[in-house]
């Protein structure tokens, strides 16, 4: 009996130790996710619900880089959209221009590209945006760059006109593929053999993912993100980005 009391009064001792012993973090954001908090709660930097860090020790197992590759004249929202999907998914995002020379974007916006096509690190997953895509997709070195990285890149992301870079690879041959609704028939004289989709946020063919225009991009990046990390994830990120517009599979994904 002398024994069972004083397991009884231990019991409520070891509890608050195990409390302790769990670790919260904010969500991968590039910000504030460093800082260690010993309780539930939201982190009073960024504004983020605190989640158990052995969570984000398991999703970052598999960690995902991410080549946005950018060139005069491309729509700010089309890349920075998804940019700060990724990011908060923790993938590791670099860019990509031509040259090492600031890249103008919208015709307002410099940006300083990390690298060029000369010096430029292998990635899991290329991704590329719409806009003046001619210059992109009428550059022949910029193309014979792509297909050069090919056997190295796991995954093709285009968010609107950016699939026109994609189908100029010879990316899309014979896939189902969409792009910004403007664009569908030039999009279907440039690639004959694929089958271009209207009215379809994105089209998933497992190795490709293609959007249409703007927010439809930030769409397949979510979607992409509850492929890799899960839905739970993918949600979790709309929420943040108060991007009411996500449903999942509202896309199409292509069955091989």
């Amino acid at each position: 009996m002398r024994h069972l009391f004083i397991l009884l009064l231990c019991m409520p001792l070891w509890g608050m130790a195990q409390q302790k012993e769990a670790d919260y973090v904010c969500p991968p954001c590039g910000q504030c996710d460093a800082i260690v908090y010993h309780k539930p709660g939201v982190c009073p930097h960024c504004g983020m619900t605190l989640i158990l860090r052995d969570t984000v020790k398991a999703s970052q197992q598999q960690s995902y880089t991410i080549c946005f590759y950018l060139y005069n004249g491309t729509e700010v929202l089309d890349f920075a959209g998804p940019l700060e999907v990724f990011s908060y998914a923790g993938f590791k995002i670099f860019t990509v221009g031509k040259t090492k020379a600031p890249v103008t974007v919208q015709g307002i916006l410099k940006v300083n590209p990390d690298y060029s096509i000369q010096d430029a690190p292998p990635a899991d997953i290329f991704a590329i945006f719409g806009g003046d895509d001619d210059v992109a997709a009428g550059d022949p070195e910029v193309i014979n760059w792509i297909k050069s990285r090919d056997s190295s890149t796991k995954a093709y992301f285009s968010v609107c006109t950016g699939a026109f870079v994609l189908g100029a690879a010879g990316l899309l041959d014979n896939l189902t593929v969409t792009t910004f609704h403007n664009s569908i028939q030039s999009l279907q004289k440039a690639v004959p053999s694929a089958k271009v989709l209207a009215n379809v946020r994105y089209v998933d063919n497992g190795r490709i993912i293609t959007t249409a225009g703007i927010s439809a991009g930030i769409d397949g990046a979510l979607h992409l993100v509850a492929k890799l990390r899960g839905e739970a994830e993918a949600l979790r990120i709309a929420r943040h980005m108060e991007y009411d517009k996500y449903v999942p599979a509202q896309g199409l994904v292509v069955k091989h």
